[in-house]
């Protein structure tokens, strides 16, 4: 039996070590006992080298073989050190750039921006600065790279520069760009890039410091070009968009000859192009590129065997930049582009602010219509129809008036083309309608004992298409209780003369329901005159232009025979067809004495009242139960 001591292993003193394991010695461990003491092994180690060391050594080489270009540099912004990457980048030995100023080469001074950030970072004040800058390499070529400054940790007190070339990431990027920003047919920039251009060229740091401060633009469109391609192809329209592209570029080339610089040529969509003027000196210098655009478009095409003629339609606008804005210019361009077309095409227009707006007006007009008629906005007048042998009242027309909140009392001429054009003529012709048969009916119930006057109302050609006209009169008497007889529904000779099918058809109803139907200016239109004996008219009213072209003895001159001959045949031929004439326009007594003489019925105009309120014609009757003429007003 053995006592526990010799069972028991002997210890190691604490912090000992360990003991050698069988077989080995310390020979075989690649280490000496003094090696030891030393601290010199040789498992990984260099002799006399400690961890640190080969830890510095394998950054010093990853800092030195690192694809990578980086510079080492002190807070006085001087190259501690730097690495092949950067040495081969900028074009010098690595030991060329210690000591050398970090922002000198890179490029960190240039800027104010940049300088400042840069500073900052050196003094440890920023986390970081990266830019992009243009090198200059000493072989002469030049490259993009991207600078980043990096704080290393605060006991090196340095920064990190590192440098990467990015040359063909901004070559691939300036492609792509050119690519998004120009026209794939034309190859001449696109709508984007003209965009850009434009709306640079409207800030004020581009005019306030030099040039005119003035911009022009003409903006173009080709007149007919939709046919090309319908009838040979858009392969052939593409050829000749081409080709029209490369002679406004000509155009611009030889107006910007003497100049800073050329007009910008851009298509911007389908047929329409535009050339862009910075600094401009006039309307002058806009009206000579148009007419020059115009001139060498008259030369014919020769497109694939084709020989093709197009002309161009220009909008040409030219103000101060600082009083204007990129959709204002646009604005105006393309509403005088509209112009030169509506003028004739092939041809240039200069922007007209009256014109521009009136035509502001009339798209405002437009645009509060049909929500006017709905708020009672529109009021009637009316003028007297007067027979011509006694002075007495026959009758009325009424003529619509609105009370416009922001424009005024509007006449007709304003608005009754854009109601027909938008169809609310309709809506207003309803109204119109029944308003007049109620106050003709007004008249007839306050004033019993004076002959009841008929109510004359004007009819487009449009309510009798996109209405029923028939019912809607047929209902508005009925609701009155006026006569038929007593309401008169005048159309245009134009519209009259033409009739057929279901306006013919309408005219004829109402006719035979007692209503009286008149052509209105008679004598303007191409009347046929056969045709005439077949409509159901009971009333000409010869237009004014007649009337006005009588001359009388009291006012010192003689009669135009050929104005009187022409009345008083077209009296005749009324009278022949059982018709009555009215005459329009009869401002003096000399012009309603021949009128009277030569046979004519009625006569309206201011010799005898102009249009009125319908209080004022309720004396006006009053005057003539008494057999008085009706007064001028």
């Amino acid at each position: 039996m053995t006592s526990r001591a010799e069972a028991e292993p002997p210890r190691t003193p604490a912090g000992s070590a360990e003991p050698p394991r069988a077989g080995t010695g310390t020979r075989e461990t690649g280490s000496t006992t003094e090696d030891l003491e030393a601290g010199n092994t040789t498992d990984g180690l260099e002799v006399g080298s400690t961890p640190d060391d080969l830890e510095d050594r394998t950054f010093r080489a990853a800092f030195d073989f690192a694809p990578v270009a980086m510079a080492v540099v002190d807070r006085e912004g001087l190259v501690v050190t730097a690495n092949d990457a950067l040495a081969a980048l900028l074009g010098a030995g690595p030991d060329g750039l210690a000591g050398r100023v970090a922002a000198d080469l890179v490029d960190l001074a240039s800027d104010a921006r940049t300088w400042h950030a840069y500073r900052e970072v050196l003094r440890g004040r920023q986390a970081r600065l990266r830019c992009t800058r243009r090198l200059k390499h000493p072989d002469g070529h030049s490259l993009w790279a991207q600078v980043t400054v990096s704080p290393l940790p605060e006991e090196e007190q340095a920064v990190l520069v590192s440098v990467c070339d990015i040359s063909a990431r901004r070559e691939l990027q300036a492609r792509l760009r050119h690519l998004q920003m120009h026209d794939p047919v034309t190859r001449l920039p696109n709508r984007t890039l003209f965009f850009e251009r434009l709306s640079a060229a409207l800030e004020a740091e581009a005019y306030e410091e030099s040039g005119t401060g003035r911009i022009g633009l003409c903006y173009l469109d080709l007149d007919g070009f939709k046919a090309v391609n319908d009838t040979l192809g858009h392969r052939i329209g593409d050829r000749l968009l081409a080709a029209v592209a490369e002679r406004l570029t000509r155009c611009a080339d030889e107006a910007g000859h003497e100049r800073a610089a050329k007009p910008l040529v851009a298509r911007l969509g389908g047929d329409e192009f535009a050339l862009l003027v910075e600094d401009s000196t006039g309307t002058e210098q806009l009206a000579e590129l148009a007419k020059s655009v115009l001139t060498a478009l008259q030369t014919p095409f020769d497109i694939s065997g084709q020989r093709l003629s197009v002309s161009a339609s220009i909008g040409v606008v030219e103000r101060h930049a600082a009083e204007t804005t990129a959709t204002c210019l646009m604005q105006a361009a393309d509403t005088t582009l509209y112009w030169a077309k509506a003028d004739g095409k092939s041809r240039w227009t200069l922007f007209d602010p009256e014109r521009n707006a009136h035509r502001m007006t009339r798209q405002a007009l437009a645009s509060t219509l049909r929500p006017a008629i709905e708020k009672g906005e529109f009021a009637l007048e009316y003028q007297p129809l007067v027979g011509m042998e006694d002075g007495g009242v026959r009758g009325v027309e009424a003529l619509v008036r609105w009370n416009h909140p922001q424009f005024g009392t509007l006449t007709p001429n304003r608005f009754i083309g854009l109601a027909e054009e938008d169809g609310s003529i309709v809506q207003l012709g309803r109204w119109v309608l029944g308003a007049a048969c109620r106050q003709a009916r007004r008249w007839q119930l306050d004033h019993p004992d004076v002959p009841p006057v008929f109510v004359s109302v004007n009819v487009a050609v449009r309510q009798v298409w996109d209405s029923d006209l028939v019912a809607d009169v047929a209902a508005i008497l009925s609701e009155t209780g006026l006569a038929p007889h007593l309401l008169q529904l005048e159309l245009t000779e134009s519209a009259v003369m033409g009739s057929a099918g279901r306006p013919l058809q309408a005219l004829q109803a109402l006719s035979d329901m007692g209503v009286r139907i008149a052509i209105d200016d008679f004598g303007t239109g191409y009347s046929n005159l056969a045709y005439l004996s077949r409509l159901p008219v009971s009333v000409l009213k010869l237009d004014g232009s007649f009337v006005r072209g009588f001359q009388y003895e009291e006012a010192g001159n003689r009669a135009n025979p050929a104005d009187e001959v022409i009345v008083e045949a077209l009296i005749e031929l009324a009278h022949r067809l059982g018709l009555t004439v009215t005459a329009e326009c009869v401002e003096t007594a000399g012009q309603a004495s021949r009128l009277r003489r030569i046979g004519c019925d009625t006569g309206q105009g201011w010799l005898y009242s102009r249009p009125v309120a319908a209080d004022r014609i309720s004396a006006l009757l009053t005057g003539a139960d008494s057999g008085a003429d009706c007064p001028q007003t």
